[in-house]
């Protein structure tokens, strides 16, 4: 089974919209895998989603919010939250 987006397509639409072109923030799956858990978690602590939910569960919806560039994925050294 495939899945949409792929990792790949995911990759690329986050770097799209991260605001830094000519430096990607998310060069691995790794990168990626770990944002979309990090925004799955925020969802379920109740911070509101940034797409329809549909009733999609959490890792869907911030897969889907990364893939249409509703949140963006911060570097280490912009993300306020790994700083302390």
């Amino acid at each position: 089974m495939m899945l949409r987006p792929s990792f790949n397509d995911l990759i690329d639409s986050a770097n799209k919209y991260s605001g830094h072109p000519e430096k990607p923030t998310v060069q691995s799956r790794y990168s990626i895998v770990i944002a979309s858990a990090k925004r799955a978690r925020q969802i379920v602590a109740q911070s509101d989603p940034a797409v329809d939910d549909d009733g999609r569960k959490p890792l869907s919806v911030a897969i889907d919010e990364i893939y249409k560039g509703r949140v963006q994925i911060l570097s280490d050294e912009d993300d306020p939250e790994d700083n302390d």
